[in-house]
């Protein structure tokens, strides 16, 4: 684990010395980790340079997080310069994927692919949620209902378990402020102006950001490719590991790289 100047802490378990590929970075939700990425996606093959940092205010990384999309962004490719990354790969899921969304339309030079998982355009919250994160004392049925709607019917019941108390970890106020920085979150208009390489997954289950939301960003995004993962919520990447892991290797050797994908 190391932590940098951006005030952002991330894991990085790759051998760099056959890198074949762009860096690949990956951003969690509202709430989330870096472990909202198992490790199937987080400690790919070699080959591979994953990078997943803990945005500010979340698991490693100190701050109190911030309450706009921009602001995450800004402080994600002040990391990224810290740690002087060549074009690389923006994987997000959820509110990770409107600050990739950001980040494309603000750097585009700056990367070499976009990976928008559970996402969209614009991400309203509902407000009982957003005044139920903001009072510390509902946070805990803030969180039961987040871990609800973000996993599919038959789901392991661990893995939802494992997840509430992953949240529940979070300080209030950080939670209230990624809700906040979703609410506000719009790019509906300048979707048309992405001009990186894109690729849309989303759960099948998916009731959070339903599979409209993939729909539509694969349909304004010019050249994106669309998947939709059987099986899957909200919480697609941990709920079908393998599945998204294969994915996100298979898009990532379309990008003009030489070495094989299984």
């Amino acid at each position: 684990m190391c932590a940098l100047a951006a005030g952002l802490a991330y894991s990085d378990h790759q051998d760099f010395s056959q890198e074949a590929f762009p860096p690949l970075v990956l951003v969690h939700g509202a709430g989330g980790t870096r472990l909202h990425w198992p490790p199937q996606i987080r400690r790919m093959r070699a080959g591979f340079r994953v990078l997943a940092p803990d945005l500010p205010g979340h698991g490693e990384s100190s701050g109190v997080g911030e309450e706009t999309i921009a602001g995450y962004a800004h402080r994600l490719w002040d990391w990224a310069a810290t740690l002087a990354l060549p074009p690389f790969v923006l994987a997000g899921h959820s509110m990770g994927g409107a600050i990739a969304l950001h980040t494309a339309l603000e750097r585009p030079g700056g990367l070499a692919g976009l990976i928008l998982i559970g996402t969209g355009a614009r991400l309203r919250v509902h407000p009982e949620l957003l005044e139920a994160s903001r009072d510390p004392g509902q946070f805990e049925a803030a969180i039961q209902q987040l871990v609800d709607w973000s996993y599919a019917e038959d789901a392991p019941a661990e893995l939802v378990r494992l997840a509430r108390e992953r949240m529940a970890e979070i300080e209030p106020g950080v939670l209230h402020r990624d809700l906040l920085a979703c609410d506000r979150f719009n790019l509906i208009e300048r979707l048309s102006e992405i001009q990186v390489p894109a690729l849309v997954l989303c759960g099948e289950e998916d009731r959070l950001t339903p599979a409209k939301y993939s729909h539509f960003l694969a349909e304004h995004i010019p050249g994106a490719e669309l998947r939709l993962i059987p099986r899957a919520g909200h919480m697609v990447a941990l709920e079908q590991p393998e599945v998204v892991a294969k994915t996100i290797r298979r898009f990532m050797a379309h990008l003009g790289q030489t070495s094989p994908v299984s």
